[in-house]
């Protein structure tokens, strides 16, 4: 039984998600829209990107979203010595009983944080192709499934280039969104250092819901309706980035997937059983900017320029 089954179904998603929101700011001073598209993503069952300069929460923001579930969180740093198997597991040979047995990876756990993704080699990146788009990993020929719920939440530092290696466009397409955390503002850091001042930064956080409920409410994200003219509007704007002038390489079939999801899972989050185009707005550009290649300015900018340029459907 989960911990929020004392909450009414009317509204019991969105009750939920909202202590889980509210347990995570409780820990981390960051931007509340940023946090709250990260909670969206887990709700859709993808991936986060989080792009930013060091310092700004980044891995405290993942490990506190896996305490507040009830999740168990594994943290790997990326560097260029980093092996495949470092990540996954391998086989290990016992000698007691003389046969070869698999040792999971810091990749079998719910919420994995995959540090400074970049400075990885091309390798070392690869080995989460299966893991984000399969929900498993294979080794010596055998499959082997992970923790469901499983997030990815990997970083990157966009301004330090030096020994950093750049996602390709198959990895960069298997996360859902490109999160930037932002620099706090002036209220966010005296937040900062009015927690800091007779404590240390908090570590830990209790859970405010099971790994069941969050399981449930990702199944409630695919009853989430989504009219045809919703539909209609997504395939339109997907079909956009393949005419722009600016755009090399335009949003996949992958890509207007991940954008339904994230919007369903926008309109759960907001407790709605219906999506709204302001939902698809909500979410357009931190899902696809990061999947366009574009000749001048960034992916997110064009997304933008896109949105206003698309027509809205009526009636949703």
């Amino acid at each position: 039984m989960s911990l929020a089954a004392d909450v009414p179904e009317a509204g019991r998603t969105g009750r939920v998600l909202g202590r889980v929101t509210a347990a995570v700011n409780a820990a981390v001073v960051i931007n509340e829209e940023v946090l709250r598209l990260a909670v969206v993503a887990m709700l859709a069952r993808g991936h986060v990107l989080l792009e930013d300069v060091p310092g700004v929460g980044k891995t405290l923001l993942a490990r506190t979203l896996a305490q507040a579930i009830g999740g168990e969180f594994r943290r790997v740093q990326f560097t260029p010595d980093l092996l495949p198997a470092d990540i996954t597991g391998g086989n290990v040979f016992d000698p007691r009983s003389a046969e070869f047995s698999f040792r999971p990876g810091p990749i079998f756990a719910n919420v994995v944080l995959a540090d400074e993704i970049n400075r990885g080699t091309p390798r070392a990146q690869a080995s989460l192709l299966e893991a984000m788009g399969e929900g498993s990993v294979t080794v010596d020929g055998t499959t082997h499934r992970l923790p469901d719920p499983f997030l990815v939440i990997a970083t990157q530092n966009p301004i330090e280039q030096y020994g950093t290696v750049p996602l390709p466009e198959s990895e960069l397409d298997r996360f859902t969104m490109l999160l930037h955390v932002g620099r706090p503002d002036h209220r966010q850091q005296a937040e900062i250092l009015r927690r800091q001042e007779h404590a240390e930064a908090r570590r830990e956080q209790a859970p405010v819901c099971d790994l069941a409920t969050i399981r449930d409410a990702q199944q409630d994200v695919l009853r989430v309706h989504v009219s045809p003219a919703i539909r209609e509007y997504i395939v339109r704007i997907v079909l956009a980035t393949r005419d722009h002038p600016a755009v090399g390489l335009p949003a996949s079939p992958r890509a207007s997937v991940s954008l339904l999801r994230a919007a369903q899972g926008m309109a759960l989050y907001q407790d709605r059983r219906h999506v709204l185009p302001d939902d698809v707005k909500a979410v357009a550009a931190t899902v696809l900017g990061h999947r366009l290649s574009v000749n001048v300015g960034g992916g997110e900018e064009v997304v933008t320029e896109l949105l206003q340029s698309v027509s809205v459907p009526l009636e949703a």
